[in-house]
């Protein structure tokens, strides 16, 4: 019995076209209480209005079938982008339905209006779409999804709740890492072209052994397979064009600042994807290091077809420290891992000359043997608030600290420039096409 209540009766809701009827039929009775003659025509109005509750029930809930829904999405979503969102819903009653559409969104997003209202033919399916921005890495959990069917008459609603959960995983910025490998594709034409390249000192990639032919670098003899082939063998090479790239995240306390809806972090990590695919892509071998007050993940450079999964997981993980970083500990993790000369992308933030003057004799130290480039950000917040007008004093001091804070950030750019170290100083929505387009520069001229 319970069970029979709650499906007969306990999934059936009012519409608002029923309380708008009753509402008339109300007024009609009062109507009447004034003029008797009314009465008559009241009653048959209430009663033809019972009478088509009754067969909108009939349709609702003996005649017609249960609708289809499912949803279709990913197994993984795109942190920080619009990801698309499906649910195929079919009409299975034998006659047009209108459907209150409620999908229960993962509690990141925090909305819980979501609702959409479509009319569907007898036996019609239709694929509705919508999307979601979704800020931090992370499990997210979708729930039912919840139809409100209502007849042609639409005095009475039924509801059917689907079971939907779903798990999904957001990682790093995917979707970027496809948008922005176009880009490296378009620089790659540029390296077979007649021009002149410098080469930085004897650096190949063993091809193949060949007999000697008249000309060959006498140099390159294989002895061991000259004695097994009983004829002169030479060793062939190619100009090698696979360097290493290390890019290190800093997960201390100033990278938790949220811009957009992301962190610092979120922007370096999906900068981090972005650049590893274009380095792959450029035959590049790709690391990645992370650290806060202590070492964090490491993954050893390498340019295996795997490496970019490897790469994906590793960032997945990664979650900011409230800590003040250890560049000390750094730079001695970054001498004892990494032998051969390689360029490091380091994502950190600055935001006084006094925070990089704490740090500078390590990032010297870095940069005496490897190739550095620091990426940190721009405060949005603060340049537009230099470029509001001042109206009082307030005003006038808020503009010149701000103007302050911005002159500091470029002061850290001349200060690393001064010691040889490379810069890039954007705002976190251009962070990873400003860091794609130092590398690309940095290759072109081989500066690596």
């Amino acid at each position: 019995m319970p069970e029979f209540i709650k499906t007969y009766i306990g999934n059936l809701y009012l519409a608002r076209r029923f309380y708008l009827v009753a509402g008339l039929c109300i007024v009609i009775f009062v109507a009447a209480f004034l003029l008797p003659e009314l009465f008559p025509y009241a009653r048959l109005v209430f009663f033809v209005f019972l009478a088509l509750v009754l067969v909108d029930y009939v349709f609702l809930f003996l005649v017609s079938k249960a609708p289809v829904a499912k949803r279709m999405v990913s197994e993984r979503l795109s942190n920080g982008d619009e990801n698309r969102i499906g649910i195929q819903v079919k009409n299975s009653m034998p006659f047009t339905v209108r459907m209150e559409i409620i999908d229960e969104l993962p509690v990141q997003f925090q909305i819980r209006d979501w609702i959409m209202n479509y009319r569907l033919k007898a036996g019609e399916q239709k694929n509705i779409f919508y999307t979601l921005r979704p800020v931090e890495r992370g499990q997210y959990h979708f729930g039912r999804l919840i139809l409100y069917v209502r007849s042609l008459l639409g005095l009475l609603k039924r509801r059917y709740n689907m079971e939907a959960a779903q798990t999904v995983q957001v990682y790093p910025s995917y979707l970027q890492m496809r948008r922005y490998s176009l880009l490296s594709q378009t620089t790659i034409q540029t390296e077979y072209g007649n021009r002149r390249m410098r080469k930085l000192g004897h650096s190949m990639e063993f091809e193949q052994i060949k007999e000697y032919v008249r000309g060959d670098d006498i140099r390159s003899v294989n002895w061991k397979a000259t004695a097994r082939k009983a004829s002169l063998m030479v060793n062939s090479y190619t100009d090698e064009r696979s360097q290493q790239v290390y890019c290190v995240i800093d997960k201390g306390r100033l990278m938790k600042m949220p811009f957009g809806g992301l962190t610092l972090l979120d922007y370096a990590i999906n900068s981090t994807l972005v650049l590893s695919n274009v380095c792959l892509q450029k035959q590049d071998r790709v690391g990645v290091i992370s650290f806060a007050n202590k070492m964090g993940s490491v993954l050893a450079a390498d340019r295996k077809a795997i490496q970019l999964q490897n790469i994906l997981q590793l960032l997945y993980n990664q979650d900011t420290a409230f800590q003040e970083s250890d560049y000390e500990m750094l730079y001695m993790q970054i001498r004892s891992r990494i032998k051969h000369r390689s360029l490091i992308v380091l994502y950190t933030n600055f935001e006084t000359i006094s925070g990089l003057y704490r740090q500078l004799n390590y990032l010297r130290s870095i940069a005496r043997h490897h190739l550095l480039m620091v990426v940190f950000f721009e405060n949005t917040e603060l340049h537009q608030l230099s470029r509001l007008e001042a109206k009082n004093v307030e005003d006038v001091y808020v503009k010149t600290i701000a103007e302050k804070f911005e002159f500091e950030k470029r002061q850290i750019v001349k200060e690393l420039r001064k010691h040889g170290i490379l810069s890039v100083l954007t705002a976190p929505e251009n962070l990873t096409i400003n860091a794609v387009n130092k590398y690309l520069e940095l290759k072109a001229r081989q500066a690596i």
